[in-house]
C-alpha cells in the first residue's frame, strides 16, 4: 500500500492541527541547527585528527604511587601479627 498525494495532504493537515504552525517551524529550526552543529563537529574532528596531539606536562614531585600513601603503608607496617 503506497501513500497517494491526498493521503499525504490529510496527514499534513492533521499534524498541522495537532502541533500548530509555530511549533512545527520551531521544530524544523531546531532540526536544522542540529544538523549544522553535527556537520561542524565532524569538520572539527577531522581537523583535530590531522594535528599532532599535545603533550601533557606535570611536575613529577606531585605524583605519588598509590602504594606509598599513608593509608596504604599503615596496614603493611603492622603485618607482624600485632594488631
Amino acid at each position: 500500500m503506497s501513500l497517494g498525494p491526498w493521503q499525504l495532504i490529510i496527514i499534513a493537515i492533521v499534524i498541522l492541527v495537532l502541533f500548530g504552525r509555530g511549533r512545527i517551524s520551531e521544530m524544523m529550526g531546531d532540526f536544522g541547527k542540529g544538523i549544522k552543529s553535527f556537520k561542524q563537529g565532524m569538520n572539527d574532528e577531522a581537523d583535530s585528527a590531522s594535528k599532532p596531539a599535545g603533550q601533557i606536562e606535570a611536575s613529577a614531585r606531585d605524583a605519588r604511587p598509590a602504594a606509598e600513601s599513608k593509608q596504604d603503608r599503615a596496614p603493611a607496617e603492622r603485618s607482624d601479627g600485632s594488631n
